[in-house]
């Protein structure tokens, strides 16, 4: 192990500040994913692929000559009727039946959703430039690029703008309200199956703002969909459902992790971290909930 980081302020302060603009950005992702589980009780393995099909829509407008940050424009309502027609032909069918149902169905959109990628883009590695430039702190001794610092702050933009809205419009509170009881919700008027296909097809809108910063801040392939699924999966559960603050806060832990796990045991070992990581929290919830269980008597 590179013990380095430790040693030298700059490296700590660099993986920090890495590590944290990361983070910002998979809790965007993780948001959209607890909010399509408390209010459908799905779990969407298709998640990263999502976020990824997004990022190809900010990448082919790179290539058609438009700068790829109007993607976080474009990407979202593109995606947006994309989750809501998978809803319509998929999730409608499984909302009501056993999570695993869900867990199986959402797997095989998400292979069906890669081999489309692969089949539309190819298998190659690309990247959306964005030309951004960089910003240099502490005498230049730290090195930010500026597409996370903007995927950050437009992470937080639109974490705000849905949490407003969430809260003030008459879809918000249908949404909120089927969370809570969607039985009861029924019962007063709410459109169920319209606030179910509004919530998936905003958690795909969330996942297309996320895909197109991912493709001017990181690289793309079909096949790299996954990592993104298991962190917003981790955050969640660490977070907790409905949990604004903490999915932030679990993000940004997850993106310092994840940095420091880079520069301890190498690049090749990042992603790993994350999966050892997740089996780690698994685990620990599993002896967690054994010690509060009740029996009746």
């Amino acid at each position: 192990m590179d013990f380095l980081v430790f040693q030298v302020p700059a490296l700590t302060a660099q993986a920090i500040l890495d590590g944290i603009l990361l983070g910002i950005l998979f809790a965007l992702i993780a948001y959209g994913m607890a909010l399509q589980w408390g209010v459908m009780n799905i779990i969407n393995i298709a998640q990263g692929e999502l976020v990824i099909m997004g990022g190809y829509i900010a990448y082919f407008m790179y290539m058609s000559g438009i700068h790829p940050a109007w993607g976080i424009f474009v990407s979202p309502i593109i995606m947006y009727f994309v989750g809501v027609f998978i809803y319509k032909l998929v999730i409608n069918k499984v909302v009501d039946r056993d999570m695993f149902i869900s867990i199986l169905a959402t797997f095989g959109i998400s292979i069906l959703m890669m081999q489309l990628m692969n089949f539309g883009f190819g298998s190659d590695v690309v990247v959306a430039q964005s030309n951004f430039g960089t910003t240099m702190l502490f005498n230049n001794s730290v090195t930010l690029p500026n597409s996370k610092i903007f995927s950050a702050v437009v992470s937080i933009v639109c974490a705000v703008l849905l949490t407003i809205y969430m809260k003030k419009s008459k879809l918000g509170r249908a949404i909120r309200a089927t969370a809570q009881n969607a039985r009861a919700a029924k019962i007063l008027g709410v459109d169920t199956e319209k606030v179910y296909a509004s919530t998936f097809g905003i958690n795909a809108a969330l996942c297309g703002v996320a895909g197109a910063l991912v493709a001017i801040t990181f690289t793309l392939h079909p096949y790299v969909g996954l990592p993104y699924t298991v962190r917003s999966f981790m955050i969640v559960i660490v977070a907790g459902l409905g949990n604004l603050p903490g999915v932030a806060m679990s993000g940004m832990g997850l993106g310092v992790f994840e940095e420091f796990a880079d520069y301890l045991l190498g690049t090749e070992f990042r992603i790993a971290t994350v999966f050892f990581l997740l089996v780690l929290i698994l685990v620990y919830r599993r002896f967690k909930l054994a010690k509060t269980r009740e029996y009746l008597k």
